[in-house]
């Protein structure tokens, strides 16, 4: 059966960083002169993920976290978590167990997470902690899925996966950016758990 993946947030060219054999992409409208039948529409912050349960092995989020607001209040008076809204739907859309997430966002303290006024989801270094074992905090504000974090680290941004078990010029690259201080944007890499 071929693997699936899908990219939030894409924009035209949607990511593939772990080379699943199908990928998909998501955004708020389908690109113009785009494959349409791999394209999904949808506006996140009020709609779920258009997708069935478990239908993909792995979905990536690259600079797109930070744009969920974790309050909205509508016109109704009545009021909505869709960030957490969002990872619950993310966990829905994962097959279990062992589908993956691999999410990569600027982060507080550094300053790429606010100059982007659009910018209204600050993640901290402990942000996953709501969303992954043992701790699973933002149940209380409703999340029903269930993460294990495979790593949580700083990265420089970069399109391609980036092994967890870095060769000899990766680790070079790796230092030279802590050196340099190019480290700007969090990873995360979650696997989803029944």
């Amino acid at each position: 059966m071929p693997t699936r993946h899908l990219d939030l947030g894409c924009g035209p060219v949607p990511r593939n960083p772990y080379g699943a054999d199908e990928l998909y992409g998501l955004d708020i409208r389908v690109p113009e002169g785009v494959d349409a039948g791999r394209f999904r529409q949808a506006n996140l912050v009020l709609e779920p993920i258009p997708a069935a349960d478990g239908h993909f092995d792995s979905l990536s989020a690259y600079d797109f976290i930070e744009h969920m607001p974790r309050l909205v209040v509508l016109p109704n008076g009545t009021t909505r978590l869709p960030f957490v809204e969002l990872m619950n739907e993310i966990w829905r859309v994962l097959k279990k167990p062992g589908g993956r997430l691999y999410a990569v966002t600027p982060a507080w303290p550094r300053a790429e997470a606010f100059v982007d006024p659009t910018h209204v989801n600050i993640i901290t270094e402990r942000t996953h902690r709501y969303f992954t074992e043992p701790e699973f905090g933002a149940s209380i504000y409703g999340f029903s899925g269930r993460f294990r974090a495979i790593r949580v680290q700083w990265i420089r941004k970069r399109v391609a996966y980036e092994s967890p078990t870095p060769d000899f010029v990766q680790r070079v690259r790796s230092a030279l950016d802590i050196v340099k201080r190019r480290r700007l944007h969090l990873l995360w890499e979650f696997e989803a758990l029944p």
